[in-house]
């Protein structure tokens, strides 16, 4: 099968994912863009037109989600009322439009969120690079953490369960990680021997919740051996009740262990990821052919750690990921998730080791990327400088209405 079937193929597994686009109601003010691919050159006016509003309004223009360029008021009472700008180098524009008298019903839900409206833009997003370079023993350390993962036997336990679906086998995982940790996921296949094409689904962020067993059953039944990684040290199919009651500590995971990079959270939860896939070559019913891993959010960015570590995995499908330009922040770029806190040069040092712009560049399987241009929770001039570093055959698609995964999600 040629890599363009194979895209077109992985594009389809992932339209679930990508094409939740909830339809907006109608706003008011309406503002249409120069340019519908909100794709500009660099000294090229940006510029979009209001028209189907009424009264006052202020906009603030950011460069790159972080430093502002721009400011002012409009009123719409009068015709063809633009806002414009224009970037001199690569980078995102981000406009937030509010009422001069706040209205929380303004721009909620779709476009912003309660209270404003965004608007968004690339200027040679082709272009865009990381605000830092990678750390010098990037690949040692990793290595060395590999190396340690490998020295953990897997014993793997699955137990198997009812699917729920005529002709779909279903399993519950652990496996164990590094320290002492375990890795949780479901497991699901068509009945029968295979050999079968496999999906790894790596989840979003939150604190930990239970993994429904549909988003495994629903791929078995396209013909899929599918694993669904659980991303906390915690079973896939409690009662809600046991999530709930889990201590704090474990539910701001994000922070757990941020001062190095040998206790970080995303250590094991890397590792695991890499465990799941190692775990899943290991099955007689894979056809030792096609493994792709797929995830939203804190799921794409489990992705390209995944597909830059295991060489086994063959294709990347990432929507709007996170842990993307991690020192943006210090760089006058907004932060994305999970926004550590990198002027604490101990949370920076941590956090390069973490941060998928630098994974990027170690992967060469074909990849699938999307990014929101009006997403305030993994900002596109990161995932850009991510996309930009990929080095196999690599398609992206950019989200220009977009706020985080079409809708105000967690991430």
């Amino acid at each position: 099968m040629s890599r363009s079937s194979l895209t077109r193929r992985w594009l389809v597994a992932a339209l679930p994912c990508l094409l939740v686009v909830a339809s907006a109601e109608a706003q008011l003010p309406v503002f249409t863009p120069d340019d519908s691919s909100g794709i500009y050159n660099p000294g090229e006016r940006v510029g979009w037109t209001a028209s189907q509003g009424t009264g006052r309004y202020r906009y603030t223009i950011r460069r790159d989600g972080g430093a502002v360029i721009d400011s002012g008021t409009i009123d719409l009472t009068r015709p063809g009322v633009r806002i414009e700008t224009s970037l001199a180098q690569p980078g995102m524009v981000l406009v937030e439009i509010r009422p001069e008298k706040p209205d929380s019903s303004f721009g909620a839900p779709h476009t912003g969120g309660p209270g404003k409206l965004l608007l968004g833009a690339a200027v040679a997003p082709e272009r865009i690079e990381a605000a830092e370079p990678e750390p010098a023993d990037f690949d040692a350390f990793w290595r060395a953490k590999l190396a340690e993962l490998e020295a953990v036997p897997m014993g793997a336990e699955v137990t198997p369960k009812e699917s729920g679906v005529p002709g779909v086998e279903y399993a519950t995982v652990r496996l164990n990680n590094i320290q002492g940790a375990h890795v949780y996921a479901q497991l699901a296949r068509p009945s029968g021997d295979g050999p079968f094409p496999a999906l790894v689904i790596l989840q979003w962020a939150s604190p930990p919740y239970p993994l429904q067993k549909s988003w495994v059953t629903d791929r078995a039944q396209q013909g899929w051996l599918v694993l669904n990684v659980e991303p906390h040290d915690v079973p896939v199919d409690m009662p809600q009740s046991f999530y709930d009651n889990l201590p704090t500590v474990v539910k701001r995971y994000e922070v757990l262990g941020d001062h190095s990079r040998d206790e970080s959270h995303f250590l094991r939860m890397y590792l695991g990821d890499y465990r799941a896939v190692e775990f899943l070559t290991t099955l007689p019913q894979w056809d030792g052919e096609t493994l792709v891993v797929m995830g939203t959010s804190m799921g794409g960015q489990q992705s390209f750690a995944t597909a830059a570590l295991h060489p086994r995995v063959t294709g990347m499908i990432a929507h709007v990921p996170a842990g993307a330009d991690v020192t943006a922040a210090l760089h006058g770029r907004a932060a994305s998730y999970p926004q550590w806190n990198v002027e604490d040069p101990a949370v920076l040092e941590t956090a390069r080791y973490f941060d998928i712009v630098n994974f990027a560049g170690r992967i060469q399987v074909p990849a699938l990327v999307s990014m929101g241009f009006i997403d305030e929770l993994t900002r596109p001039t990161g995932i850009w400088a991510a996309f930009n570093r990929l080095r196999g055959p690599k398609e992206v698609v950019p989200l220009v209405d977009a706020p985080h995964n079409h809708m105000a999600t967690e991430a």
